[in-house]
């Protein structure tokens, strides 16, 4: 059953943000050795300084206020909230765009770009690129969440942001995401719910090598080569560990993580930093309030467990689910050289019509908080075609 789509705020009791300061003030640190820094994986010294500035500096109730400045909604679906950040344009001509963030993540990674994505103008454009801009939270995570109970894989999830876009009267529109970003809206087409969809747009697009072949890196450039081994890379270094214990045992972390704000932020920024293009230095692609806004929105809706167990109900569909078929809605995909996964152009048309590639000289795996500019820029160029 699915309900009518109704007006959301973002508005967190005080009592939740005097208890994750309490816990902050309380935090029982691990011992370290001297000068080793994140060689262990989340530095002591680098967390205790976050989490003083968690506890007495940062302001949750400014994130709301953002939240609430772009408009947002809920909708329920089989007793499920969902919500979305819902930012219409003032061009009558703007093209409605479902964008959807991946793990781990939350709709504060686009706050950079919604407002130069709805009002070009504003922001030194045009017209005739704009965008209505629907940001739905994935169910299980942040203000979708936690989720009520199981079967919310991708096709479910894919299903329920169908209906959003229908419920908010967009039946034609653009599609694009990240990571589960990427996988939710490219279901999306496989499942024949997306029958809107004039395009989808991808920093992470699926890809797989060439059948029946030796050597899958043959014919292959540096770069993409390259691409490869950093990704087998962070799955040598555990850097994305997370991916098969959240597949088989989601909530082994999660009750840690649920119990302690410090374990959570040591836990999400190791992976904000392995993730993007900051050299090591987590604070030169993000600022504290950018880091502790997408943490925070999992503290305060306690959806640790819940965004872990998408990586469970995905592994189930994989299997259950018959092997999809090529998409054939044009598609555009931008890969940034720091990002943890990134596929060959060849690999990712074996799966796509890709009608737009785009090797960008910098940025990770946020792109839209990492390179806002690159990230718009792109966008708007892969969509101008298609509107």
């Amino acid at each position: 059953m699915t309900g009518q789509i109704g007006p959301f705020e973002a508005h967190v009791p005080q009592a939740e943000l005097d208890d994750l300061r309490e816990r902050l003030a309380r935090t029982r640190w691990i011992d370290e050795f001297p000068d080793r820094d994140w060689s262990y994986g989340t530095s002591r010294q680098y967390l205790q300084v976050l989490c003083a500035y968690w506890r007495d500096g940062f302001d949750w109730r400014a994130c709301e206020a953002r939240l609430n400045t772009f408009g947002q909604v809920a909708m329920d679906v089989d007793g499920q909230r969902i919500h979305a950040v819902h930012a219409r344009s003032p061009e009558p001509g703007a093209l409605p765009l479902l964008l959807v963030h991946g793990w781990p993540g939350s709709v504060f990674e686009f706050e950079k770009v919604i407002d130069p994505l709805r009002d070009p103008v504003r922001h030194g454009g045009r017209a005739s690129d704009a965008f209505h801009v629907v940001c739905p939270s994935i169910p299980g995570y942040g203000f979708s969440g936690p989720t009520v109970g199981p079967g919310w894989n991708v096709r479910r999830i894919s299903t329920a942001f169908a209906l959003l876009m229908h419920g908010l009267g967009y039946q034609r529109y653009g599609a694009a995401g990240g990571d589960w970003g990427s996988h939710i809206v490219t279901d999306l087409v496989y499942s024949g719910s997306g029958a809107g969809v004039r395009g989808l747009y991808l920093t992470m697009p699926l890809g797989e090598p060439p059948e029946g072949t030796g050597d899958p890196e043959a014919g292959l450039t540096g770069t993409e080569r390259q691409g490869l081994r950093d990704w087998a890379a962070h799955q040598a270094a555990g850097t994305v560990i997370h991916h098969p214990l959240n597949t088989t045992r989601p909530h082994t972390m999660a009750h840690a993580m649920n119990d302690s704000p410090a374990g959570l932020a040591a836990w999400m920024v190791d992976m904000f930093r392995s993730f993007s293009d900051c050299g090591g230095d987590v604070e030169r692609s993000f600022t504290k309030d950018e880091l502790l806004a997408n943490v925070t929105t999992y503290w305060l809706t306690r959806t640790i467990a819940s965004a872990a167990r998408l990586y469970a109900e995905w592994a189930t569909q994989k299997q259950t689910f018959p092997r999809p078929p090529r998409v054939e809605v044009p598609t555009g995909c931008a890969i940034y050289p720091r990002d943890v996964r990134r596929v060959p152009r060849s690999w990712a048309e074996r799966r796509y019509a890709v009608t737009h590639w785009t090797e960008m000289p910098a940025g990770g795996h946020f792109p839209s908080l990492e390179q806002p500019e690159l990230f718009v820029t792109d966008l708007r160029a892969f969509f101008r075609q298609l509107r």
